[in-house]
């Protein structure tokens, strides 16, 4: 196999992030995100026409010096005609068999497509848990850049065929920000049959939103939640969510149709240009803010709020009031005030039946009675992602888990003080 070190001309890397969707004009490193929506025909078959114009447009930048990673769906929605299957199916078991089938098919016609501009393609599968392991996640930001410096295409897609209803991204927009973050791109780019958003129903007459800025640009817009097709797991919401998690921690994301795809990379006024803020973060940060399935809530009295929120310190049992849900160590859960806010999610050390016992006592008293292995804090400060400073308030910034519950207990010694961060896939 031929290496591909260099291309013809070379598109110059940004001295400094993107402040504008000009920009994208002289990005050296973009993930371009296509839903199944974008890729079907009225059948729900993978549309060759709409394919290879994608393909064509991403081929004509690559040869111009930029790397593109392309995250696409559609494994699901090639499978089900082989399949003898009208729609997409809700069973999880089926939507395997249909990816599985449909996989091999999806790439063959990518491998084609570039093909004829002599632009070779990679098939790269991802679930969660590859993403949140150090040594997995560094084997994937390997492989990836490997790829890129042999001038390859990778194609990403969730690996439907083995994900589960609890590992799964759910989305692949959402993985595509968190792809973004892996291969820390200069920008994200999410195609749908959308051409940006509005702040309402297009044909309600509604005016596109060129250039969001922040979550207050939002409050009064209605968002749409399935495309016209009707074969995907997306919509508008989980565009506007992914270029969100994008955004917040400083990589840009711009909204728009797969028509508008060559007009886009060359940084034209098309789509919602969402403005990259913030530092950007590991990705198991971003996974624990806004991905992972929450299993249950630690209600903490307002010291342990403010510890945790405003002076990032791990919790302690001792400020923990209250429990609900059912959890293992390890598992994900929300960081709740007295007035119901979620605070922060984290990785608990503790299951939801350990923990009751604990509520309200310091660390030495629990070691003395319970044994050393109690000295943990419940949640650790380097397992830790925060939403929102307690003092600030309002709403969390996804959907909360369940109402709290319990009596207060006297509040303790609730944080332990932070150690050096040390977060796996950073």
């Amino acid at each position: 196999m031929t290496e591909h070190t260099a291309s013809p001309t070379s598109v110059p890397a940004p001295k400094r992030a993107l402040r504008s969707r000009s920009g994208l004009a002289r990005a050296q490193r973009i993930v371009v995100k296509v839903g199944s929506s974008s890729l079907t025909t009225v059948a729900g078959g993978i549309s060759d026409e709409a394919l290879t114009a994608l393909a064509d447009v991403l081929a004509v930048r690559r040869a111009a010096g930029t790397e593109i990673i392309l995250v696409s769906s559609g494994a699901i929605s090639a499978g089900l005609a082989p399949l003898g299957l009208a729609k997409r199916p809700t069973q999880l078991s089926s939507q395997q068999a249909a990816a599985s089938v449909g996989q091999g098919l999806l790439m063959a016609r990518y491998t084609e497509a570039f093909g004829r501009h002599g632009v070779t393609v990679s098939q790269v599968l991802l679930t969660v848990e590859d993403l949140m392991r150090r040594t997995t996640h560094a084997n994937a930001n390997r492989a990836m850049e490997r790829l890129l410096n042999f001038g390859v295409v990778p194609i990403v897609n969730e690996n439907d065929t083995v994900a589960s209803h609890e590992i799964r991204f759910g989305d692949n927009d959402r993985l595509a920000a968190l792809v973004a973050h892996l291969v820390k791109a200069d920008a994200l780019i999410l195609l749908s049959d959308v051409d940006a958003l509005y702040d309402g129903p297009p044909s309600e007459g509604a005016v596109r939103i060129p250039q969001v800025t922040g979550m207050q640009d939002l409050e009064d817009v209605r968002i749409g939640k399935v495309g016209k097709a009707g074969v995907g797991t997306g919509g508008m919401a989980t565009k506007v969510e992914a270029a969100t998690i994008s955004a917040q921690s400083g990589i840009p994301a711009l909204v728009t149709s797969t028509a508008n795809a060559a007009a886009a990379l060359a940084g034209e006024d098309v789509g919602t240009w969402f403005v990259g803020r913030g530092r950007r973060q590991p990705v198991r940060l971003l996974w624990l803010a806004h991905v992972a399935r929450i299993q249950g809530t630690l209600v903490v009295d307002d010291g342990a709020a403010k510890a945790v929120a405003d002076r990032r310190r791990s919790l302690l049992a001792a400020g923990i009031t209250a429990v609900t849900g059912h959890f293992e160590p390890g598992d994900p859960v929300a960081i709740s005030d007295p007035a119901g806010n979620v605070i922060a999610h984290g990785l608990t050390n503790y299951a939801s039946d350990e923990l009751p016992q604990m509520l309200g006592r310091s660390t030495r008293e629990l070691s003395k009675e319970l044994g050393r292995s109690f000295e943990r804090a419940v949640v650790h400060v380097n397992d830790l992602v925060i939403l929102q400073d307690h003092k600030s308030g309002g709403a969390p910034p996804g959907p909360p888990p369940g109402p709290p519950s319990g009596a207060s207990a006297a509040p303790g010694s609730a944080v332990a003080s932070p150690e050096s961060a040390n977060t796996l896939g950073g």
